[in-house]
């Protein structure tokens, strides 16, 4: 009988940010497989506690270990042997002899690991079929953090960990049947950097709940106040959405407010930093910390705003906020890898200028936002319903579904 270890980085519950809800996700569709072993990662106690409440009783085992490693120690140990910073940062001795103590059991049959820091956990002596699900290009990411930090500290380290985690990228889906990513754009990038072919490197994209998600499901009153309102969502201690909050308060809401002096800008999202939290402090900008729902604050957003100038794979926050029929406004590298038409289901802007025009447009014409809207869900209905794009799991695994 088939039974499956699923390694992954992140503990899948609850399903409260990208990386969670597609592993959550991915969970859901490999239980309907066979019998699934969960050895996971947590970044601290109070989510290992969820994980161990929700998911136990679904799954044949679960282990659940907190991570503890500072990023300059994990930075000292990685340079000393010269492997990816990224793989320190999720080592744990104690999962290391849970997943060893699991396999001698002999029971294990197929292996699906979620994020490339799982990699390190998959025995090479493995005869059993392996996907490696990497999301992202990260070594990818790392490159572009080294461009944008040419003349700062960050530069040599960022540069680095590109380099040494590219190749272990690289050797890693060579050893792996299959490597998984969330967007065409991202499985050709790194099938051009591996010289793997398109049997080996596929696309899995993410999906939406579009029931969950749901404009007409009464909301809980959020965001009341004067003049329209544009909202961002995300992980606030996440770089990428640092820098885009940074960039929409610093260079694209004074030009919006131009138009609409009343205008307001929130911040919704876990785990703001110090950098994060002081933008409240500009007038019509709020910085919500974590809430329970993005929900509310996406039913009362005028315009949903995704100003990433990085970002990699498919973005969940457009994903949600178009499936609850709100018009967006993104910039091109976060609407890359979504199947929706600009100017019909979203305004793509990459310059302030452009962005403050678009989303300025929308506050001032609401039958057009609307029709945006509502033509965003029916695209989310049609398109990206999670059993479809996981429906291939079965076949890779060579599990019936």
């Amino acid at each position: 009988m088939a039974e499956i270890l699923f390694l992954v980085h992140r503990a899948p519950w609850p399903p409260d940010r990208g990386d969670r809800i597609r592993s959550w996700h991915m969970f859901e569709a490999l239980a309907k497989l066979a019998p699934v072993h969960v050895a996971a990662l947590a970044d601290n106690s109070a989510d290992a506690a969820l994980a161990r409440e929700k998911m136990a009783p679904l799954c044949r085992s679960l282990t659940v270990e907190v991570r503890g490693v500072s990023r300059p120690l994990a930075l000292a140990h990685a340079v000393l042997r010269g492997e990816p910073v990224s793989n320190r940062l999720f080592r744990s001795r104690a999962l290391g002899r849970h997943v060893e103590a699991l396999l001698a059991r002999g029971t294990i049959t197929h292996i699906v690991a979620f994020s490339g820091q799982m990699a390190q956990y998959v025995p090479a002596g493995f005869g059993g079929p392996v996907i490696m699900d990497f999301v992202d290009v990260d070594s990818a990411k790392f490159a572009s953090y080294a461009e944008q930090d040419k003349r700062q500290p960050l530069h040599w380290v960022h540069a680095r960990e590109a380099r040494v985690l590219g190749a272990f990228e690289a050797k890693v889906a060579r050893d792996a049947d299959v490597s998984l990513f969330v967007s065409e754009a991202e499985a050709a990038l790194f099938r051009a950097r591996s010289g793997l072919s398109t049997d080996r490197v596929r696309a899995v994209e993410n999906g939406i709940d579009t029931a969950r998600f749901d404009p007409a499901q009464p909301m809980e009153m959020v965001g009341q106040g004067e003049g329209p309102l544009a909202v961002f969502t995300g992980q606030m201690d996440y770089r990428p959405n640092i820098d885009a909050v940074r960039w929409f308060v610093a260079d694209v809401l004074p030009l919006i407010r131009r138009q609409h002096p009343a205008a307001r800008f929130a911040i919704v999202g876990r785990a703001p930093t110090d950098e994060v939290r002081t933008l409240g402090a500009i007038p019509g900008v709020i910085v919500t910390g974590e809430v329970p729902d993005v929900r509310p604050w996406l039913t009362a957003a005028d315009v949903v705003v995704a100003p990433l100038l990085l970002a990699r794979g498919v973005q969940n926050k457009l994903l949600e906020a178009m499936a609850m029929a709100r018009p967006v406004v993104a910039s091109a590298a976060a609407a890359t890898g979504i199947d929706a038409q600009d100017g019909t289901h979203l305004l793509v802007a990459d310059t302030a200028e452009a962005m403050a025009e678009a989303a300025g447009r929308l506050f001032g014409d609401r039958a057009t936002a609307e029709k945006m809207g509502h033509a965003a869900r029916a695209r989310m209905i049609a398109r990206y319903g999670w059993d479809a794009r996981l429906a291939p799991l079965g076949a890779l695994l060579g599990l019936a579904a």
